[in-house]
């Protein structure tokens, strides 16, 4: 996938993330495009503001992108590395590849995705780290809470 259209697509995932962030919820942003190259739903982590535990970020821009014939040569954007729960559902729908904002701050099932022939593409973005770093620093009960962690 080229370098620049992948940076351009994880823009709407930021933005997600950020609006994610401004209503108190946890910075993870999601789009989910076509293989046309057309935005199919964009989405956050809700967990918080939904009181919805599956509401996570790729959830959500797949419930938003609707029911489709195939997912077959769609693209899921992801600010952080999808847990096994969305890696599961990448997995489970055929969507092909997988952009990554980020897998420092949380290393989910992005490799296990691409043993399973997913393309996976990685762009350690400093921004998607950034925005974890800061929001786990802030909120460890929260950020715990939304990784299952004790």
């Amino acid at each position: 996938m080229d370098q620049a259209q992948a940076h351009q697509w994880l823009a709407t995932a930021v933005a997600e993330a950020r609006a994610g962030l401004a209503e108190g919820g946890i910075p993870i942003g999601a789009a989910l495009y076509g293989a046309d190259g057309n935005l199919l739903g964009r989405g956050r982590n809700r967990r918080v503001q939904d009181d919805d535990p599956s509401m996570h970020a790729e959830t959500s821009a797949f419930r938003a992108a609707g029911r489709l014939r195939s997912y077959r040569g769609t693209t899921m954007v992801t600010t952080l590395s999808p847990c096994w729960y969305c890696s599961g559902l990448v997995r489970q729908f055929g969507i092909s590849r997988v952009v990554v904002g980020e897998a420092t701050t949380f290393h989910g099932g992005h490799e296990w995705l691409a043993e399973h022939g997913v393309e996976v593409v990685l762009l350690d973005d400093p921004e998607c780290t950034a925005l974890m770093r800061d929001f786990i620093e802030d909120n460890p009960a929260l950020w715990n809470e939304d990784i299952g962690s004790d």
